[in-house]
This record gives C-alpha cells, sequence and structure tokens, in this order.
C-alpha cells in the first residue's frame, strides 16, 4: 500500500478520496484550527498544527514519515476567477512552499491540486522548472468534477509527479476514465433534498442564482445567503417556479454536494463550517485522481514485469 502525506489538508476532502482509493494516509498539516478540528473528528492518523510557509519545521517532520506519496492543495483564492485574482499574492506563495517542500523530500509520487487559472501564472512555471530540476515526471490535467461522479461543475487543475516518471504519462488514463456525462444532483442524491430548485447566491445579479436538481450544482463557494426578498427571476433561471418554496441548500446539504458521506462530522460554527466545505476537494474527484494514479502504477508494474519476463525468456533461450 502507497503512504501519503497530506498538506493544506483542510478538514480532509483530498485524504479521505485517496484514503477511499486504497492510499494510506500517515499524517496531515494545515495551519487552520477550525478544520484541523473536524479533520481529527474524522480520521485516526496524526494530524499536525503547521504553519507550511516554515518549510524547514515542516521537513523536519515530513522526514521521519517518509511518505511514498505527498499530497495537497495549497489555499487557492489568489488564483480563483471568485477571489481577488492577485496570482502572485501571498496564499499564491504557498504554491512555492508546497514544491520546495517536496523537492526537499523527493517521496516518489506527489499530487498538488488547484484552481485552472494556476497555469497562467509566472508561479505555475517556476514551480515545473522546479519540479522537472528534480526529476519529476509531470502530468498535468484540468478535471470537470462533474465527470468524475461528483453531482457539480467544479473544474480543478491537478499536477501528479512520479519521481523519474515519463511527461504527461497519467494523461490518457484519465481521459479514458471521464464518464461520457456531467452527474446531475439528482442522479446522485435522488430526491433525499425533497426539493427540485434552490437558490446559489450569484457573484452578481447579472447571474443566474436558481439551480434544477437535475443538472450539476454549480461550484460550492464559502459563502451561502439565503434568497433575497426582492429576488427577480433572472432569464437563465427556470421561469415557471414559485420562488416562495425556493431556499438555498442548507450547510449539510452541501457537503453532499461535495461528496463527503453521511458519516463525516462536522464541527463548528455555520460561518466556519461554510468555508471549510466550500474549499475542500470533493471526495469523488480525489478518489477518482488517486485510483487513476493506482491503476497506472498497477499497469506499469506489469508491463515492466512482462518486458522482464520477455527478456529472461529471450536470455534462457539464446543460451540454448
Amino acid at each position: 500500500m502507497i503512504t501519503a502525506v497530506d498538506l493544506f489538508s483542510g478538514c480532509g476532502g483530498l485524504s479521505l478520496g485517496f484514503q477511499k482509493a486504497g492510499i494510506e494516509l500517515l499524517a496531515a498539516m494545515d495551519n487552520w484550527k477550525v478544520a484541523l478540528d473536524i479533520y481529527r473528528e474524522n480520521f485516526d492518523h496524526p494530524v499536525i498544527e503547521q504553519d507550511l510557509k516554515d518549510e524547514v519545521g515542516a521537513i523536519k517532520i515530513i522526514q521521519k514519515i517518509l511518505p511514498e506519496m505527498i499530497i495537497g492543495g495549497p489555499p487557492c483564492q489568489d488564483f480563483s476567477s471568485a477571489g481577488k485574482q492577485a496570482i502572485n499574492g501571498n496564499r499564491a506563495n504557498l504554491t512555492y512552499n508546497f514544491a520546495n517542500i517536496v523537492c526537499d523530500i523527493k517521496p516518489q509520487w506527489f499530487v498538488m491540486e488547484n484552481v485552472p487559472r494556476i497555469t497562467k501564472s509566472q508561479i505555475f512555471k517556476d514551480i515545473s522548472k522546479e519540479f522537472l530540476r528534480s526529476n519529476y515526471g509531470l502530468s498535468s490535467i484540468v478535471l470537470n468534477a462533474s465527470l468524475c461522479n461528483v453531482p457539480q461543475s467544479r473544474s480543478r487543475f491537478f499536477l501528479i509527479g512520479q519521481l523519474g516518471g515519463k511527461q504527461n504519462a497519467l494523461v490518457p488514463l484519465f481521459k479514458k476514465g471521464l464518464a461520457s456525462k456531467p452527474m446531475t444532483v439528482r442522479d446522485y442524491l435522488g430526491n433525499r433534498l425533497n426539493l427540485d430548485y434552490y437558490y446559489r447566491h450569484p457573484r452578481s445579479y447579472a447571474r443566474r442564482g436558481i439551480f434544477s436538481i437535475d443538472e450539476p450544482s454549480p461550484t460550492i463557494r464559502g459563502v451561502n445567503r439565503p434568497i433575497p426578498p426582492n429576488y427577480k427571476l433572472h432569464s437563465g433561471d427556470p421561469q415557471d417556479i414559485d420562488l416562495s418554496q425556493v431556499r438555498p441548500l442548507s450547510t449539510i446539504e452541501r457537503s453532499y454536494i461535495q461528496t463527503f458521506p453521511d458519516s463525516f462530522k462536522f464541527c463548528g460554527t455555520k460561518t466556519n463550517l461554510e468555508q471549510v466545505i466550500g474549499n475542500s476537494v470533493p471526495v469523488n474527484l480525489a478518489y477518482f485522481v488517486a485510483s487513476t494514479i493506482l491503476k497506472y502504477i498497477k499497469e506499469e508494474d506489469y508491463y515492466e514485469k512482462l518486458l522482464l519476463f520477455n527478456f529472461e525468456k529471450k536470455f534462457a533461450l539464446s543460451k540454448c
């Protein structure tokens, strides 16, 4: 079983998906106590409160654990289209910290998650060069969560590195595993929500705010507001609905859209929980990524053994 450490773990969406796929989590690190309290409620391995800007301190801890894989999603707000788009801001710099830690530890594998916009930043160019100098074969892909067993249109970028691996080796396998059509909320939850339409607060009133469960949910964000009393239907909203019957999804319902299981325990204030859930990697998206990597490893191991077998067979015949 491959072992891993999760950096910038949040409440554990990435960890849980990787764990479900069959990767053993040895530890998690973050500097956000709110998220770590939730993580501790749901996992048995060590959960370490650590400022990952302190690379030396983090490296000392990880060196004692010696994972085969480092996973993590450095905070993406500075890259996000929902944020201020300061692609070289302070939180964006944490991506450098992630890369520096990986390249010092040199695990066999790493997985970095972020928003697609990171690929347009100087930071991404810099860390890619750093990974290549450290002899990592890199596979990069943008995944729409709705094609990965998640009822949500959430695009996320993944950079996967294999020490001594080939460039873009995993991309075909990722593409092969995608669903043929997006998953809707009804596909995933059936009628559990006891509604057909719900409100999701738009970033501006030039955008729609009412969504059907017969489509993927829009991206779950860290903000969840009630429908304004004076809300007027947008042209993109369903037009034949009674607004008095429409409500936003509850906090726990939003965790279901993020594919956290019913058994996952959330503790804390509503405001904190909305942010923790919105910041999470959907569990099933993490599972898709982890299981694809494991499938690649299994196939790679098979072909290596096949080549070795054929070589040994040819060598034995040549001696006859």
